[in-house]
């Protein structure tokens, strides 16, 4: 089966999120050490670095410690998924928004094989607003999924302008 090169820029942001998610988690384990001090002040309280073992999905949520091989299959699972679409994807916003997802995805399964849970530091719960720390991957998939629901918005405005164009 021949890749259409679209597909390839889903991959390209996936691998992007990747790096930047893989380089920013070895950069608080090894050049902060982040994991032995806890939490670095950066803006307070607006925003700080902080270390959380997060053993659940994003920003924490269903962290049930037996999850960890079950939250990886379903992961990987739907980062395959996303590969899959990506091959069947004709528009530059949907192609983004998997490969944000997609990226996202594969990050925090790498955390969650290598170390039994996914680091997590971004720290803005001194705002009062957002009370999570997460991660660069946990960022991704947020704006993925934010990507997603606007191309699904545009393509159906897009698709009830045409119909409306051809009954004229």
């Amino acid at each position: 089966m021949k890749i259409p090169r679209i597909a390839y820029a889903a991959y390209g942001f996936a691998l992007f999120v990747i790096l930047v998610d893989q380089l920013t988690k070895a950069w608080v384990i090894s050049g902060l050490e982040l994991q032995e001090i806890g939490r670095v002040l950066v803006l307070p309280p607006i925003f700080n670095l902080t270390w959380v073992e997060n053993r659940g999905v994003s920003f924490g949520l269903f962290g049930d410690g037996s999850a960890r091989w079950m939250l990886s299959l379903f992961a990987v699972g739907v980062a395959g998924l996303l590969g899959w679409w990506a091959l069947r994807a004709d528009r530059r916003l949907l192609i983004t928004a998997i490969g944000f997802v997609m990226g996202g995805a594969i990050g925090n399964v790498i955390d969650r094989i290598r170390f039994g849970y996914v680091v997590d530091f971004l720290d803005f719960s001194g705002t009062g607003v957002f009370p999570w720390v997460f991660n660069v991957a946990d960022s991704a998939i947020t704006i993925g999924i934010v990507l997603l629901v606007l191309d699904s918005l545009l393509t159906d405005r897009a698709a009830k302008v045409g119909l409306a164009a051809e009954k004229s």
